[in-house]
């Protein structure tokens, strides 16, 4: 445990990503199995404890330290591990503070301990450890069960460290096999030591995206028009299906399998490949707004009347394997006939077929775009013809244009400590606009502004509190913000009756009297669903 708290701290010291690189590199080449695979594991997200939340964290520092002390460091420094490892009292220390029995359990022991442990027995698991270990192994140990490591380290920066312990091995190579690993990995370790056979994923395991970048109308002028391809940006969620012999599975842009929400999507596939698409609730032939699909999202199971009530659909963009033949390295235009010939044959409702978007320049496409929004889509994707389908976001092949972002006045009316490197800045905002003489709050964000803007907000608020409630400030009706956000629909949750979708502050309106700010009907003219 030791060494991964170690790491973890020394990260936070490291802002240089080479820096990064090499502190991971080194944890990985020197550290044994299992424990390399489960600090791996914590770093990509793949760890969760049942029993082991926060809020049982909470529970045990209250009964250890002063819990009104407690609550006032977390308000402040916004990090649970650390403020729980500092102010955890040890029983056993003498009157210096130094305990000299400090213990060091393995990443592998304590992983498997909380995994077998019940309910009840997580509890004092925890304070043992905390007990036996110094601040930082505390500190370590509360980071890896809450998940909120906060240090810098993003999952593919994890597999890039990898890919330095075999040179012959590519990042690329490792993404390519990682959704078909567990923790802790040891089949990967054995490839990347060279002691073990490349790991083969399954025919139904998921492929990396290959994701767009964002482009400005002005710059497509330097493009032929003639090289690319056209469709519509749909308002779901990019997924993929792979299919395969056994059976078919759903997954998300991040590579989560989400197959028990949309079960109906996925039970009677009669092909054997692996299909790029969109996500959408559609009725009738109509999509549905964005609001309909989330409420089937995030569900383990889903109910035989939410599947008739919210019907499920993809809109096929690409082709990745025809049964085992792999087809990313092909030009697109090559897997786009593929994929015509594929789902003629498919006779399945719930897969319709990307239209290809006709147009002959530049300013067709554009007047196209503009009228994206009366259309029910978020935009234009442009893919070039001979692109070829690689993971990640190479610069060049594939373009979006979206829509123009929706924007409205409105009146912060409470603010909220951020956490990490936000812990001492109000930075989350909630914002509202008026009905009739009242406010009512239709939103909520934490970013837009730039560092100096959250310097003044958070020096604003401070100034404008009239009551708090915890970590959140109620604030004076005083200042009015610019929100941007890509649509709005009707909501039962909101005391508003409406929510944004993406909402992000735009601009901040120190010039407008808050009597100025946009009215609830301006918003409900807005709503799409």
């Amino acid at each position: 445990m030791r060494r991964f708290s170690d790491l973890l701290d020394r990260l936070v010291f490291s802002p240089g990503r080479n820096a990064k690189l090499r502190l991971l590199a080194d944890y990985f080449e020197t550290t044994p199995d299992p424990d390399r695979g489960w600090g791996l594991a914590a770093l990509t997200g793949g760890l969760d404890f049942r029993h082991a939340k926060p809020a049982l964290i909470r529970g045990l520092i209250e009964a250890r330290a002063d819990p009104v002390l407690f609550r006032l460091s977390y308000d402040f420094v916004g990090d649970l591990a650390e403020t729980v490892s500092l102010l955890w009292a040890d029983p056993r220390a003498d009157e210096t503070g130094a305990d000299p029995t400090h213990t060091n359990p393995t990443m592998g022991e304590i992983v498997e301990r909380l995994r077998r442990a019940g309910k009840t027995e997580v509890p004092g698991l925890l304070t043992g450890w905390l007990d036996g270990l110094d601040p930082t192994g505390r500190w370590g140990l509360l980071k890896l069960i809450t998940g909120a490591l906060r240090v810098g380290v993003s999952a593919r920066l994890a597999r890039t460290a990898l890919a330095a312990l075999s040179e012959p091995v590519t990042v690329d190579d490792i993404e390519e096999v990682w959704h078909g690993l567990k923790p802790p990995y040891a089949p990967l370790f054995a490839w990347l030591d060279g002691t073990g056979p490349r790991p083969q994923p399954e025919a139904s395991s998921f492929r990396p995206f290959m994701l767009a970048n964002p482009l400005e109308e002005a710059a497509l002028q330097a493009l032929n028009p003639a090289d690319f391809f056209a469709e519509w940006k749909w308002d779901g969620i990019r997924v993929q299906i792979a299919a395969g012999p056994d059976g078919a599975r759903l997954y998300s842009r991040s590579g989560d399998e989400i197959t028990g929400a949309f079960p109906d999507l996925v039970e009677s596939l009669a092909v054997q490949a692996v299909l790029d698409g969109e996500l959408l609730v559609v009725r009738g032939g109509e999509v549905a707004p964005f609001n309909d699909l989330q409420q089937r999202l995030n569900r383990k199971t889903v109910s035989a009347k939410m599947m008739a009530s919210h019907p499920v659909a993809v809109r096929v963009y690409d082709l990745l394997f025809d049964g085992v033949e792999d087809l990313r390295p092909l030009p697109l235009a090559e897997r786009r006939e593929r994929l015509e010939s594929l789902h003629e044959v498919m006779g399945d409702e719930r897969f319709v077929l990307s239209e290809l978007v006709p147009f002959a320049s530049w300013n067709e496409l554009a007047e196209l775009r503009a009228s994206a929004r009366a259309s029910g889509v978020e935009g234009l994707m442009i893919k070039r013809k001979d692109s070829a389908y690689v993971a990640g976001r190479p610069t060049g092949p594939w373009f979006k244009l979206k829509r123009d972002p929706l924007t409205a006045d409105c009146v912060l009316m409470y603010a909220q400590r951020g956490h990490g490197r936000r812990s001492s800045f109000y930075s989350d905002f909630t914002f509202g606009v008026w009905r009739e003489d009242a406010l009512v709050p239709v939103g909520k964000a934490y970013f837009g502004f730039t560092d100096e803007e959250l310097a003044q907000l958070d020096k604003w608020v401070r100034a404008n509190t009239t009551e708090r409630f915890g970590p959140v400030a109620a604030l004076r009706p005083g200042l009015v913000v610019e929100v941007a956000f890509d649509s709005l629909h009707t909501s039962k949750r909101h005391k508003s009756g409406v929510a944004m979708r993406f909402p992000r502050i735009h601009r901040i309106r120190w010039d407008k009297p808050v009597a100025e700010a946009d009215r609830l009907e301006t918003l409900q003219a807005l709503v799409e669903g």
